[in-house]
């Protein structure tokens, strides 16, 4: 991620910790369909230019693009994307209405019984699918008889957006979501030639998928994300692909849809994206490192540089670096939100030598082998989510840590600079990563500050599907357990 961090005060909170200011209890207050429809546009900001088109009117914007379809869209509490295909003549009814759909048939903590879930347009998200002009994919925020769902994905991130607001400050981050180019069933890589011991960089190997990569960086380039470099990743098969930061609402939507047109556009070309967290067992998993930097509340000045400071991190900035080290093992639930993610960060060394995945409680100047590193003045690199996280949970889950670290003035500890794969043990007093995703769970389910933050209706509803889809997996026989067991 490419920043320039100036220095900025902190201004101080005028915020009430234990409950939500007045604008936040008007955003989220009560009323009709309608009434919530327009909260959401009032929360969203001011109009924006939106692809090169000032609007928050989609019919309007529709008529001027030539769009047929738009896709009302909202990702539920495991990431998956859920969508309405809305053609383009109804778009002002959802606009204000929203589009409907039954909460329980989506990963949400809701049974058959519940009333209808709408799904609002924010318009201001809507993008215009590059390799399909006539359609559009718009966020929605997504709401229950008049009032928003506490437990939706984006919504928690709004909440923990305005938190951070209430402190005059506002939270820009950047992501870097690898993912493998595999064949349609899953079984191997789709390069056949990408063989390599370190294949990470390898020239021949990111030409041979020139025509899949070029297609989504162009994509990017149209959409005005500022994609400024494509490289094939650590392991055999990988990419990542990189775009400016932005505001930390920006940035979810953007990487929901970029997952989106990744996949899309693989399909398109015969092949299957995936951004699973370990799908090959000796390779290097794929992460989702995030890079965050806090801003005033306007966003134009880095409010935690110190250039006195050796790393260029204020006292404020330790501090909310001290909360994502104080929260890390509890919102490793969240980071890593699958069984599959503990392969990747508690795995062996993998055929390029390194994992470049961290497993301890760790922090660090540049040095990548830590679970953060501070690469330059005002900014950090939080390296632990991986493919799998939620888009809009991995924002609001580090705005929630560090926000209590400023609250708590946290200290982020020991800073060790030794190479964690060569030399574990010179930290050996460091705290560790949970070891699986139940351990994880049960470590988010005692940080009784961290749920309370994020609120308590989704830190409940996340761990109810979680702890289910684990006992899922626990169910399970694996081929494992008939290798190691059947002649005893």
């Amino acid at each position: 991620m490419r920043t320039e961090h100036r220095g900025g005060g902190y201004g101080r909170c005028a915020f009430g910790w234990d409950g939500l200011d007045t604008r936040q209890e008007r955003a989220l207050g009560s009323g009709t369909r309608k009434d919530a429809a327009a909260n959401a546009a009032r929360t969203s900001g001011d109009d924006s230019d939106i692809g090169g088109f000032m609007t928050k009117d989609l019919a309007v914007f529709a008529k001027e693009r030539g769009i047929n379809y738009f896709m009302v869209s909202f990702t539920d509490l495991f990431g998956a994307q859920r969508a309405k295909l809305v053609p383009a003549q109804a778009i002002a009814d959802m606009q204000e209405e929203g589009a409907g759909f039954a909460g329980f048939a989506a990963w949400l903590d809701m049974t058959p019984a519940h009333p209808d879930l709408f799904a609002v347009p924010d318009a201001s998200a809507v993008i215009q699918l590059p390799w399909r002009k006539d359609v559009a994919w718009v966020a929605g925020d997504c709401v229950m008889e008049g009032k928003p769902v506490e437990q939706a994905p984006r919504n928690t991130l709004k909440r923990m957006i305005d938190l951070a607001a209430g402190c005059g400050l506002c939270v820009k981050t950047g992501i870097e979501a690898e993912y493998f180019l595999i064949l349609p069933d899953g079984t191997e890589i789709s390069d056949p030639f990408d063989t390599s011991a370190k294949p990470c960089y390898d020239q021949q190997a990111v030409m041979r998928r020139f025509d899949v990569i070029s297609e989504i960086c162009d994509y990017m380039l149209e959409l005005g994300w500022g994609p400024y470099q494509n490289d094939h990743e650590d392991a055999n098969g990988q990419f990542e692909m990189n775009w400016e930061f932005d505001d930390a609402l920006k940035t979810a939507d953007k990487h929901s849809f970029f997952k989106f047109m990744v996949k899309s556009v693989a399909e398109k070309h015969g092949l299957r994206a995936t951004f699973m967290p370990k799908p090959f067992k000796h390779l290097t998993g794929n992460g989702c490192h995030c890079h965050v930097s806090v801003w005033d509340k306007k966003g134009k000045e880095n409010a935690f540089t110190d250039r006195k400071d050796e790393l260029g991190l204020s006292k404020e900035g330790m501090n909310f670096l001290g909360g994502i080290m104080k929260h890390a093992q509890g919102m490793t639930a969240i980071t890593n939100p699958v069984v599959n993610s503990y392969k990747r960060i508690n795995a062996p060394k993998t055929l390029s030598g390194a994992t470049w995945a961290p497993n301890t409680v760790t922090w660090a100047g540049n040095n990548r082998t830590h679970m953060v590193r501070v690469p330059g003045p005002g900014r950090f690199e939080l390296r632990l989510p991986d493919g799998a996280v939620n888009p809009y949970l991995l924002q609001a889950v580090v705005i929630a840590a560090g926000m209590n670290g400023l609250k708590t003035k946290a200290d982020p500890g020991k800073r060790y600079d030794n190479d964690m794969y060569a030399q574990p043990e010179l930290a050996a007093d460091a705290p560790g990563l949970p070891l699986n995703m139940l351990d994880a769970l049960r470590t988010f389910d005692k940080d009784t500050s961290l749920k309370s933050i994020l609120g308590e209706e989704f830190s409940a509803a996340f761990l109810k599907l979680k702890f289910d889809e684990w006992n899922a997996y626990a169910s399970h026989l694996t081929e494992w357990e008939r290798d190691n067991t059947l002649d005893i």
